[in-house]
């Protein structure tokens, strides 16, 4: 846990430091792409309150969901087709799925602390 804020902390700085900017129009993929990243990073976070995390099944989703959504919202913009809305419909509701879980073993671990 403390490594995790410590490089939540290095990130946040390089980002104040080295500001980067991109094409507008990569916008959709890049959202979408955090989207599935951010799905990842919930599912790493329940799975290690549930003592199931797991390093190379962590960052092959990380990166493959983020490949994937991202190419899947390139090639619904070149066929006319909005193939995205697959990626945040499937992301979303995982990430809140993922939010939801850790909640209650958050919880239910607070309260059978204060019952002992």
């Amino acid at each position: 846990m403390f490594f995790a804020l410590i490089g939540i902390l290095i990130g946040v700085i390089v980002g104040l430091l080295l500001p980067f900017t991109y094409n507008t129009t990569y916008s959709l993929y890049i959202s979408v792409a955090i989207l599935a990243c951010l799905d990842s990073v919930f599912g790493g976070i329940k799975a290690n309150l549930e003592d199931k995390f797991d390093t190379s099944i962590f960052l092959s989703g990380f990166f493959g969901n983020a490949i994937l959504a991202a190419f899947l919202a390139y090639i619904g913009d070149r066929l006319g087709v909005p193939l995205y809305y697959a990626a945040i419909f499937t992301f979303g509701g995982r990430l809140f799925e993922n939010f939801a879980s850790i909640r209650r073993i958050l919880l239910s671990g607070r309260k059978i602390r204060k019952d002992k």
